[in-house]
């Protein structure tokens, strides 16, 4: 049935419920830090929103994952209502016509979840940087510069939120979305630390090496998220070797036409299967870089003084998690623990790595 892309009706329902959400951290760090000070005060929330963020992020491929993405087709609400218990009507015509669709009952309630979720903590955030400007004009050292860059950048996700349903799941557009929520988890890493926190010095090239693999850490993350959102994981069900071969059949031109729709060329034609291929193999042979760039950064912090040694050791961890569970993708059939679970390893490295570039200096 045609239903309206964008349908305003239930925006102030939903902020109201992303207010009321928000209300639960809040009391919870003003009871926790009621002694401290307004900027450590702060800054627990600082740490409480990066922790919820994570938490979104792995919701948020929970709900790709699902394919609940189109659980409700307009935005932002549902069927032009709040929940999916105004839309029961109209998600049971859709059930019906497809049981095994976009639409469904639990995959609305998921969708709606999500942006429940992602409501909240855009009050949580905007919270944070009216509170950072306060703090500002009395004299303190909170920055509302990354407050404020913060507020946007979760504006700028909403859009992105939106745009992943009126565009129907557009592999773009969806990675995009993805590597925002990466965005976000750096952004308030950085705040998380106190202005006044010392800095570990660290020679000039190893900071250079730990700046170099955030890179390829982010690289790695746009072509996962590239895999996932063409479903080009079970492209390849073997490992080392793809289709039984060293280096089989491969479209790259097709593949990473990056402006287009979900399953299909700009000219209207079908993905071609080698197109997919191409997609997987290049996240693999990127894989093979991006891990052994870990592991010698993780080396060569586990021979310094702690805490950057703690650093490496979580970084050899985080390495070993994203190769056993990229592996458990592809041999048992993209299981959603597994897929999960990568997808929270690529965001954890993106938070020690920006939190150890924060924590040292050039020695």
């Amino acid at each position: 049935m045609p239903q309206d892309l964008y349908d305003f009706a239930p925006v102030l329902k939903l902020l109201l419920t992303g207010g009321t959400l928000a209300l639960v951290p809040l009391a919870w760090v003003w009871l926790k830090a009621a002694r401290s000070g307004s900027e450590q005060r702060w800054r627990a929330l600082s740490r409480l929103t990066l922790f919820l963020v994570f938490d979104l992020v792995l919701f948020g491929a929970f709900t790709r994952l699902t394919d609940s993405g189109l659980g409700c087709p307009d935005w932002p609400g549902c069927y032009g209502n709040a929940s999916p218990l105004g839309a029961r009507h109209d998600i049971a015509v859709a059930e019906a016509a497809l049981p095994d669709g976009p639409v469904t009952t639990g995959k609305a309630w998921i969708e709606m979840i999500h942006r429940y979720f992602a409501t909240s903590l855009g009050a949580l955030i905007t919270v944070m940087m009216v509170a950072a400007w306060v703090l500002r004009r009395r004299g303190g050292a909170i920055s509302p510069a990354w407050a404020t860059a913060t507020f946007v950048w979760v504006c700028v996700q909403g859009l992105f939120g939106a745009l992943t349903v009126t565009m129907k799941l557009n592999p773009g557009i969806v990675t995009l979305h993805l590597l925002g929520g990466y965005l976000g988890l750096a952004l308030l890493t950085l705040q998380s630390r106190a202005p006044d926190a010392p800095r570990q010095p660290l020679s000039r090239g190893l900071r250079q090496g730990v700046l170099a693999v955030l890179v390829l850490v982010w690289v790695q993350s746009a072509l996962g998220g590239w895999v996932s959102t063409n479903y080009a994981v079970m492209a390849c069900s073997e490992v080392p070797r793809c289709q039984g071969k060293w280096w089989p059949a491969m479209d790259f031109a097709s593949g990473f036409t990056l402006v287009r729709d979900l399953g299909r060329l700009p000219d209207g034609r079908y993905l071609p299967f080698e197109a997919l291929i191409a997609i997987h193999m290049v996240h693999r042979l990127a894989a093979v870089v991006v891990l052994a760039a870990l592991t010698a950064l993780a080396w060569a912090l586990w021979r310094r003084p702690v805490p950057a040694r703690r650093y490496g050791q979580g970084l050899l961890a985080l390495a070993a998690l994203q190769l056993v569970t990229g592996l458990s993708n592809v041999i048992l059939d993209w299981p959603i623990v597994a897929a999960l679970l990568h997808t929270g390893g690529a965001g954890a490295m993106v938070v020690v790595l920006t939190a150890l570039r924060a924590a040292t200096r050039d020695a």
